[in-house]
């Protein structure tokens, strides 16, 4: 983790003048006003893709349109990016206390004290990344490891060039379990969306 904490206090409209090796908040992200999107990571910050490939965006819709249908009428909520996710590592922590910030693809949360005009602060019950050759490492180690130890219920990697689904579930010992990989034929099954029927092949 960066050791220097690196807090300004006007505006930051270029990207170009953040210290790579510093660690910011969610109070400095509040202020940046350029138009790289970027996420935090135990303060670190981590480039987005510069703008997703038609199969991401095609998935992504996908995916995220029919869990919107299927939670009609149920207290759980979907999002899509960008929507910006607070992972604080104690509740009740103040934006410049907060140094996790990531916006996934799609998130279902289903605790509406997390959602706030904000977004959501704490850990969502479900969160979907759908990988890119931009994004794959963090996804699959970064993200990862922040998820499991925030407490994700779930989490699904896609890899849209394979057509592949990973689900990983957090087990009783707060560690991430593969529970499958779903492709072609399969029907995803999860622990959030109870109920949820989906063919892998149906979202590629």
């Amino acid at each position: 983790m960066p050791v220097k904490y690196n807090i300004p206090e006007e505006n930051i409209d270029d990207i170009t003048l953040l210290d790579s090796g510093a660690a910011y908040s969610y109070a400095d992200y509040l202020r940046w006003t350029f138009e790289d999107r970027v996420e935090l990571i135990k303060g670190k910050i981590f480039h987005m893709s510069p703008g997703p490939n038609r199969k991401h965006q095609k998935v992504s819709i996908d995916l995220g349109a029919r869990i919107y249908n299927f939670l009609q009428g149920q207290r759980c909520e979907v999002y899509m990016a960008p929507f910006d996710v607070r992972l604080p590592a104690k509740k009740g922590s103040e934006d410049k206390e907060i140094f996790n910030v990531v916006q996934p693809d799609i998130v279902v949360i289903c605790d509406q004290n997390k959602l706030d005009d904000k977004g959501c602060i704490g850990a969502p019950d479900l969160v979907v990344e759908i990988l890119s050759p931009f994004t794959a490492a963090k996804d699959l180690k970064n993200k990862y490891s922040l998820y499991e130890e925030s407490g994700v219920r779930e989490y699904w990697i896609v890899y849209p060039g394979e057509e592949i689904v990973e689900i990983f579930v957090l087990g009783d010992n707060g560690k991430f379990e593969l529970r499958n990989r779903f492709i072609g034929e399969d029907e995803i099954q999860s622990e959030v969306l109870v109920g949820f029927n989906l063919r892998v092949k149906e979202i590629f």
